[in-house]
């Protein structure tokens, strides 16, 4: 089972399979109380295994807990919030 980790330092999520990084969520920190994803990378070997969405709902609990709203540019993330409307409470309109 592979857990997402909120890498402050680097503004990301990311998951890793032993020492080596395997998938990541990146944001820019537009004000604090919104976040923009503009990346999100799953290695190959790795794809089709739910990670990304793993690595999106780490992100939207986070933003929960903080109160901060989520403008997701990156196409994965964008197409996840547009088929999954429970995420919306953290989308920005």
């Amino acid at each position: 089972m592979h857990n997402a980790v909120h890498d402050t330092a680097n503004k990301r999520f990311q998951i890793s399979d032993h020492d080596s990084m395997i998938a990541e969520m990146t944001y820019v920190v537009s004000s604090p109380s919104l976040y923009i994803i503009d990346h999100t990378f799953v290695d190959p070997a790795y794809r089709g295994h739910g990670l990304g969405d793993l690595l999106l709902e780490a992100m939207v609990k986070y933003a929960r807990e903080n109160e901060i709203k989520i403008l997701p540019l990156c196409p994965f993330a964008k197409g996840r919030f547009q088929e999954r409307a429970e995420l919306g409470d953290v989308l920005h309109h």
